[in-house]
């Protein structure tokens, strides 16, 4: 260096050093200054209680006196976070929104940026000026880094506390505590609940679950869903129609059947859709045509095949006991007719009836049912329900 270069040095030295002890002196003056600026002007901050104010003022004491210690090392590295927000509790950031932090930074640098040519020695504005930017930049930068660190530690816990209560109602141990779990979720109270299950696919669960959120706010549903081992289970609640509030998810599940369980009228019983769901799911491989999504009623036949017995039960209590009911002339007129390939005629005959006959009573299974015996997928329901029905019967009588 020459000898001007370094008369030019120590003079900038000098200033900065004489600059740095008004900066100190004046510390206080320009947290009581920052701290009276944002109670004229941030009405959100008058309207907390004292104990958050107390917090933010000492943030904005710690971001003053952090960028002291900033400007009497500029080349050293420098934790901003931790020295600002570090002496606020992690409460801070679920009290202030991130928007509502940037506007109390903002304020603190907009004083400290006003006290410019008061603190600065004479000669030196210019550069404290630029350092007052460069630390918003970095201060900017720290706020950003605490809030997504917020956010990601309160969205893995948001994770684990939904598929506690998605597994909660798989097992079956729903209770209130879980009401009350889903509600710190953001579970409204919506009067029509639905289960969707169905394959996961492949991929960090996180970001599947974040597609089901997405797809569902813009179809306008609640939801609560998880990755549970292979199974993607969705937790459905709105007044749409169960397949089209399905429709509205199923881009986000493997490729393979998807099963709507009953509709239910609260999260307490979605456990009674969910089991139908998973009972649907197992016996999805025995109608290879069926559609996606389906419905778990719709498998009703092949849910009774594979052991379930609550499918057993519901076709039983649907079907065999209303026909049963209303009087043997339909039973054995569905019995007949099945038989006999579903032919009007060769039923007619064995009964001794006329076709007509045949046709009026087929209906009157129609409108006591709700399933056709002329529709094959119908039909099949139909057989397996006054199988499952006969075999009840006897066990009673025996």
């Amino acid at each position: 260096m020459t000898a001007q270069e370094r008369r030019l040095a120590a003079e900038r030295a000098e200033r900065r050093a004489a600059t740095l002890k008004r900066l100190e002196k004046s510390s206080g003056k320009l947290a009581t200054a920052a701290i009276a600026r944002m109670d004229d002007q941030l009405g959100w901050y008058r309207r907390m209680p004292p104990e958050h104010r107390s917090w933010i003022g000492l943030v904005a004491q710690a971001g003053i006196a952090a960028f002291t210690e900033w400007y009497r090392h500029p080349d050293a590295p420098q934790a901003i976070s931790t020295d600002v927000f570090g002496t606020a509790p992690r409460e801070l950031t679920r009290a202030i929104t991130l928007r509502q932090t940037v506007e109390l930074i903002r304020t603190t640098i907009e004083v400290m940026e006003e006290a410019i040519e008061e603190v600065a020695a004479p000669g030196d504005e210019a550069d404290m000026r630029e350092s007052v930017l460069v630390y918003a930049r970095e201060i900017a930068f720290a706020t950003a880094q605490v809030y997504a660190q917020a956010a990601e530690a309160r969205g893995a816990w948001d994770a684990r506390l939904e598929a506690l209560v998605v597994n909660s109602l798989l097992s079956g141990d729903a209770d209130e505590g879980v009401l009350s779990r889903a509600a710190a979720l953001g579970w409204g109270q919506p009067s029509q609940v639905r289960v969707v299950m169905g394959s996961a696919p492949d991929g960090d669960s996180e970001l599947v679950v974040e597609a089901i959120r997405r797809a569902a706010r813009y179809a306008k549903l609640h939801v609560l869903t998880g990755v549970l081992g292979k199974r993607l289970v969705v937790v459905v609640g709105g007044d749409k129609e169960p397949v089209h509030a399905a429709r509205a998810l199923i881009g986000q599940f493997a490729p393979g059947p998807v099963v709507v369980g009953p509709t239910v009228p609260d999260l307490l019983s979605a456990t009674r859709s969910a089991h139908a769901a998973a009972a649907g799911l197992r016996a999805c491989a025995a109608w290879p045509d069926a559609p996606r999504p389906v419905l778990a009623d719709d498998l009703l036949p092949e849910r009774a095949l594979a052991g379930d017995q609550a499918a057993r039960r519901q076709l039983v209590e649907e079907i065999y006991t209303p026909l049963d009911e209303a009087g043997s002339a339909l039973l054995e007129t569905l019995s007949v007719y099945l038989e006999q390939a579903s032919s009007l005629e060769g039923a007619a005959r064995m009964l001794f009836v006329h076709p007509n006959t045949v046709r009026y009573r087929l209906r009157r299974v129609t409108d006591v049912t709700g399933y056709a015996p002329s529709d094959v997928r119908s039909a099949f329901t139909l057989r397996i329900a006054l199988a499952l029905g006969r075999l009840t019967a006897a066990g009673e009588q025996s």
